[in-house]
């Protein structure tokens, strides 16, 4: 019996990303992609594909196909730029001593608050873009500088409004717990309260956010501050995140664990215990060199105690205005093995795979298997080492979102 697809790529091979098949990549090579309705319903060597009758064939011309890129931690809405404070950085100052001086995320918190919801929603667009066109299909992004109730909301909308009108899967989650608002200076337990009282409850209600995060740290809030949004956030069953370990020790990745977080990120200064404590509870580590890079940071994530434990590593941009102003994936992913010391294979993972179980989602995409979105990007080179190897001039050659060709170097972007 003859099946009938909606989309079939043949002459190709499949870096699937599948740990339950051999080799680093689980790589089908001369293999076969069918699609219907949005999802992989076969993969496997192209001589052993039933009788197929697809509406559209995609010959693959002997290039790899991946799963689509995910970005699982970005803070792409926002007004503003910090240009001024790079500079400040160059010439001998921390990004702790900008902060405290009343840059930092306050100098960005200002002018998202002066700027209106179209002006938020324009100056994203191109960030989205840059990222789409390296083979990304879904991203997170983050509010958090609001820190006021209609600013948050105003940052979620426009997150929300960018899925509607570009073909990418987006993700939002709500960072209220960021930042202190000046308007609290010095009053950290009140604003919490409003952060747990008003602002996580009404971005419930209108279903703005697919999870929660917090900025534990020196600069930011305490674990017992941090409990306390985790605790509202679990009451409104909605997944936790946490910015933890950037700056400093501060037991933020062990209160993650705990709590049963979908990820715990940065996690520079991590201990041994924490690593357990993650692999316990499958717990993501999300590693991001761009901020690392960008502060000129010293101190690496333990990346061998993470891999020898199986805790997942995802790697994600950290795009945002003040520690990681770049709209690079494909970056990311050279910058993980050079200073941290990733495999190019861990690199795709983690903007794959491990991506996508910090958002939860490694249940529907992240990996090429029947049943999963079909979610691809179809590379023209010759090993998937060159995706972290090369950076530039290596372009998706198509990419595909639940099976629908959206854009790459051969096709119009739909």
């Amino acid at each position: 019996m003859t099946e009938r697809c909606e989309l079939l790529i043949t002459n190709v091979h499949a870096a699937t990303m599948d740990p339950s098949l051999p080799g680093a990549y689980g790589a089908v090579e001369d293999a076969a992609v069918a699609v219907t309705g949005g999802r992989i319903v076969w993969l496997g060597p192209r001589a052993e594909l039933p009788d197929t009758a697809p509406d559209e064939v995609v010959d693959g011309e002997g290039q790899w196909l991946t799963p689509g890129l995910v970005d699982c931690h970005t803070h792409l809405v926002y007004g503003g730029h910090r240009a001024s404070e790079f500079a400040r950085r160059l010439g001998g100052e921390s990004y702790e001593e900008v902060a405290r001086a009343g840059g930092g995320i306050l100098s960005t918190v200002r002018a998202t608050r002066a700027a209106s919801a179209e002006q938020l929603y324009r100056a994203a667009e191109p960030r989205l873009r840059a990222l789409m066109a390296e083979g990304v299909t879904t991203v997170e992004i983050k509010s958090g500088y609001g820190l006021d109730l209609d600013t948050e909301l105003k940052q979620l909308r426009a997150a929300r409004r960018l899925a509607q009108h570009h073909p990418v899967n987006v993700v939002t989650t709500c960072l209220a717990a960021h930042a202190l608002p000046p308007e609290y200076d010095g009053r950290a337990d009140e604003y919490i309260d409003l952060v747990c009282e008003e602002i996580l409850p009404a971005v419930s209600k209108e279903q703005l956010a697919d999870a929660v995060d917090m900025f534990c740290e020196s600069i930011a809030f305490s674990v017992d501050q941090c409990r306390r949004v985790i605790d509202c956030a679990q009451k409104l069953d909605l997944p936790i995140k946490v910015h933890a370990e950037q700056l400093s020790s501060s037991g933020a990745t062990a209160m993650a664990a705990a709590a049963g977080a979908l990820s715990a990120d940065h996690i520079e200064y991590i201990t041994e215990m924490d690593v357990a404590a993650m692999a316990e509870s499958g717990t993501a580590a999300v590693l991001l060199p761009g901020a690392f890079y960008t502060l000129r940071e010293t101190r690496v994530p333990p990346v061998d105690r993470l891999r020898a434990a199986g805790v997942p590593m995802a790697l994600s941009t950290d795009l945002n205005p003040g520690s990681c102003p770049i709209a690079s994936l494909r970056l990311m992913m050279n910058m993980g093995c050079n200073l941290f010391g990733l495999t190019p294979a861990e690199a795709l993972a983690g903007v794959t795979r491990a991506a996508a179980r910090a958002l939860g989602l490694c249940c529907s995409r992240g990996v090429l298997r029947a049943g999963l979105r079909g979610d691809m990007v179809l590379w023209p080179m010759d090993t998937p080492d060159q995706l972290a190897y090369e950076v530039g001039a290596l372009k998706p050659a198509r990419i595909f979102l639940a099976g629908r060709t959206v854009g790459g170097r051969d096709v119009t972007a739909g």
